[in-house]
């Protein structure tokens, strides 16, 4: 059987690479060409549209920046008789919507988003929560396994959505909470190397805590996860209608550090929000005295 992989960007592209590497019969399509090359050279075939993908693929797994851009890119497809796994993160009210309508084409749907930044992407080791009706669930899962290490299963369609949601309000409060730390101590002029060791031998350490302490310490912002997509998330969170107040503020450091020309920076850049702002403050306490 033959999978269909749309969308190879900053998390498609490793997620798709380790089907191919797999062995698993692919075709991919992407909106940027030169994307599809590594995937090539990998074994996969290359589709010169989405419509080609879905004509050739059973199943056919969707990594999409937002709605808008999979509302363009299946607009002309035909989902009878075909599986759609949508792995990116969208609201939970339109993963709904989207199944509804594919299931109405005579097509099955799988709601399927990854926990995880493009590290554990390229190692296969991305948490996929699983939403949809079980019989599809048992045919996708095994499917998916070359790119995760662990699947959740989250009961019918938009609960995966919703989980994911979840768990991005405590990744995305705990990495603004992490970037706080590491301008309180170069604010102080305290070593943040030694910050960084009593971290990661404390209780709170994790493996987001150390990559991205380490990429604090080191001010590489290499895109693993971007501030723009995590602006997106947050988003979505605060408007899921649940107080958030943590979330709203975590929004707003993200959006400022995205309008500051960052986005495109992994989320560890929130820092550079809270050192604009003590800079603002530094000069109004200058003009103020």
């Amino acid at each position: 059987m033959t999978t269909g992989f749309i969308g190879l960007g900053v998390m498609g592209q490793p997620m798709a690479l380790n089907l191919a590497r797999a062995g698993t019969d692919l075709i991919v399509w992407n909106r940027t060409p030169e994307r599809t090359r590594p995937l090539r050279d990998a074994g996969a075939a290359v589709a010169a549209d989405p419509a080609e993908v879905f004509a050739k693929a059973e199943t056919v797994i969707v990594m999409l920046a937002n709605d808008t851009v999979i509302d363009h890119v299946l607009g002309p497809v035909t989902f009878a008789g075909r599986t759609l796994v949508h792995m990116g993160t969208t609201a939970p009210a339109y993963s709904a919507g989207l199944a509804a309508r594919v299931r109405a084409a005579g097509g099955a749907y799988v709601e399927a988003p990854v926990s995880g930044s493009r590290g554990p992407a390229a190692a296969g080791e991305l948490v996929v929560m699983l939403a949809g009706d079980a019989p599809d669930l048992d045919r996708v899962e095994p499917l998916l396994r070359p790119m995760c290490r662990e699947a959740v299963r989250c009961g019918p369609v938009s609960g995966a959505l919703l989980m994911k949601l979840a768990v991005n309000t405590f990744l995305i409060s705990m990495v603004t909470g992490l970037a706080e730390a590491f301008h309180f101590a170069a604010r102080h002029d305290l070593d943040r190397a030694t910050l960084l060791a009593a971290l990661d031998a404390g209780p709170m350490a994790s493996a987001v805590s150390r990559a991205k302490g380490r990429k604090l310490l080191d001010r590489d912002f290499a895109v693993q996860a971007a501030i723009r997509d995590v602006r997106y998330n947050s988003d979505l969170i605060v408007r899921a209608g649940v107080e958030s107040p943590l979330l709203e503020v975590c929004r707003q450091l993200f959006a400022e550090t995205d309008r500051a020309g960052y986005g495109g920076e992994d989320m560890a850049a929130v820092i550079r929000a809270l050192e604009a702002r003590s800079r603002e403050a530094g000069r109004r306490a200058t003009m103020d005295g």
